[in-house]
């Protein structure tokens, strides 16, 4: 299990290190099973980019081992085994089943 990264677009900088602030875009695909439907994205009216701090478990481990590998200005979708996303407990306010898969499409702003 774990994930998958499929660039979409090369980044032209060095990637973060572990314990770095990462700045990310991103839109998250899997509500109820179906990896076509999204559940949430930074580019919806009202929200804003994301920032956490990278390996350091703070996020699903999809986006810990993901991201970290990413260089900045690079888009990637992830796909993520569900151990690497929400697990057992799934994500049900977002409409994420229990042991779901879930896609990613992410996009290095910064980090620092």
């Amino acid at each position: 299990m774990g994930f998958t990264k499929t660039i979409l677009r090369a980044g032209n900088g060095p990637m973060p290190k572990r314990g770095q602030s990462v700045t990310v875009h991103c839109t998250g695909y899997g509500k109820n099973n179906n990896l076509n439907d999204k559940f949430w994205s930074t580019k919806d009216p009202g929200q804003e980019p994301f920032t956490f701090s990278v390996g350091l478990g703070q996020v699903i481990k999809g986006w810990d081992e993901g991201v970290i590998g990413m260089q900045l200005g690079e888009i990637a979708k992830i796909h993520c085994s569900p151990d690497y996303a929400y697990g057992a407990g799934g994500f049900p306010a977002w409409g994420i089943m229990p042991n779901s898969e879930l896609v990613f499409e992410i996009e290095v702003l910064s980090f620092k």
